[in-house]
């Protein structure tokens, strides 16, 4: 079956065309190969054209087919793949941001709208990113992924001093329905119970403020100095 060569460039498309490489060296058809893996054909297929990506521990049970004598290479393969697929998984904008807030000492950040990613759990965050218009469920598992990764620095013995405003209606918003939302709120209260965070909500009696325009984050870190990002505009930087 021809590649689709929209997928050749992609990290599933890559893991395809190598799969398809040990399975004909093997002198295996895509038949044979779904059967000894227990999968239909068309898995193997699509697989194969870049037009999914292997399921999780997928590319283990290939790497158990004596035939394919892949030893071990397809789990190698798309680990380091997936490595990619989650930095593309962060937004162009966001990455200069990511970066700065992977060793920012200071962190704050405002939102209108929604729970701050770096508190959001995990299911909050798959209902927020699966409302996009246009969201490709086969990306959904690793933009999660990156999202909740990014809290890691939380958990480190140097951890930011961060500081977090919402406005009141981020808490009332039902995201993902109650039990989802019940649980972002529970997440949201254990976070500020960190001495090193400190979360504010501006009440809703404020009525119309500045801050409904458009959220944002700043940050200091020991390099760089410090630098501001608002949802509306590029990355902006003052050093010194």
């Amino acid at each position: 079956m021809p590649r689709d060569s929209d997928q050749d460039g992609t990290p599933q498309g890559v893991f395809g065309a190598e799969l398809r490489y040990y399975r004909e060296r093997a002198g295996l058809s895509q038949t044979d190969l779904a059967a000894l893996v227990n999968v239909s054909h068309d898995v193997i297929s699509k697989i194969e054209t870049g037009e999914r990506p292997p399921a999780k521990d997928f590319p283990e049970r290939l790497d158990t087919v004596p035939a394919l004598d892949s030893r071990g290479g397809l789990a190698r393969l798309w680990s380091n793949l997936r490595k990619g697929l989650r930095h593309r998984a962060v937004p162009g904008w966001f990455q200069p941001w990511a970066h700065i807030e992977a060793v920012a000492t200071i962190l704050r950040t405002y939102q209108p709208l929604l729970v701050p990613g770096l508190f959001q759990t995990e299911d909050y965050a798959r209902a927020i990113l699966a409302a996009r218009p246009g969201s490709k469920h086969d990306d959904l598992d690793d933009e999660v992924a990156a999202r909740i990764g990014r809290q890691a620095i939380l958990a480190r013995a140097d951890a930011p001093q961060l500081w977090s405003v919402v406005d009141e209606g981020v808490l009332h918003r039902c995201v993902g329905g109650p039990k989802v939302m019940h649980d972002q709120l529970e997440h949201l209260a254990d976070r500020a119970e960190n001495p090193r965070t400190t979360i504010q909500v501006i009440p809703a009696s404020a009525g119309a403020h500045a801050g409904l325009l458009a959220g944002g984050r700043a940050a200091v870190t020991r390099s760089a100095g410090p630098a501001a990002q608002t949802d509306s505009t590029e990355l902006l930087r003052a050093c010194g």
